[in-house]
């Protein structure tokens, strides 16, 4: 009889189960983990955008270096502003003669490698597809393929989370006149970008240089 008792008393603790208590700490430990994996979770996937959405203004600055390089070392005629004020003045005799601005410049326009940079019927040259980038005084980089004449018609580059300080970028541009004027350099323009990239409250620096050599050889 003590034996059969024993047993059965046995078995009632073997299935007795967990108490109220253990499942809520069971349940509530739970919840805890859950919480702190899915708030890690969330803040990976912030971070995570974060970057991807400063790699792609990282890239819109880069192209638009990329872009001014490349167009600017395949044309030729550079012609340099010291100031935006001058562009929508400018002539088109003072757009045929080029110009140097070693202090450097606002803004620069150049003829582009396929223009017409030719005398039709004696009539002055039309300077009215020329390509013109400027810094504008807000911290806007901007670009017109039509000629520096009315600034309405030139296209923003740059993002407006990005920041170009004018006072601190500038184009400079060395040896652009002719062997006329006894210049024999070949032209050189340096471009010059200084300034700040604003994402969600996050300001970050940014300093860009790069130089480069007018292809068509004019010394």
């Amino acid at each position: 009889t003590r034996l059969v008792m024993t047993l059965q008393n046995k078995n009632k603790k073997i299935n007795r189960g967990f108490t109220i208590i253990e499942t809520m700490v069971a349940v509530s430990l739970f919840v805890v983990i859950t919480t702190v994996g899915m708030g890690a979770l969330l803040n990976g996937h912030l971070l995570y955008q974060k970057s991807q959405d400063m790699r792609s203004l990282v890239d819109n600055l880069n192209f638009v270096m990329e872009d001014m390089s490349r167009n600017m070392k395949t044309g030729y005629n550079y012609r340099c502003f010291i100031s935006i004020a001058e562009i929508p003045s400018a002539t088109s005799s003072d757009m045929s003669t080029p110009k140097s601005c070693p202090d450097g410049g606002q803004a620069i326009a150049f003829e582009y490698a396929y223009g017409d940079n030719t005398t039709k019927d004696g009539d002055p040259i039309d300077h009215d597809d020329q390509w013109v980038y400027y810094i504008s005084n807000e911290g806007k980089i901007f670009k017109a393929t039509n000629g520096p004449y009315a600034l309405s018609s030139f296209t923003q580059l740059t993002s407006d989370e990005i920041f170009v300080d004018p006072d601190l970028s500038s184009f400079e541009v060395y040896g652009a006149e002719s062997t006329a004027k006894s210049d024999f350099k070949q032209p050189f323009v340096t471009i010059r970008l200084v300034g700040t990239i604003t994402y969600r409250d996050v300001v970050s620096p940014f300093s860009l240089q790069t130089s480069l050599s007018q292809r068509l050889v004019d010394i």
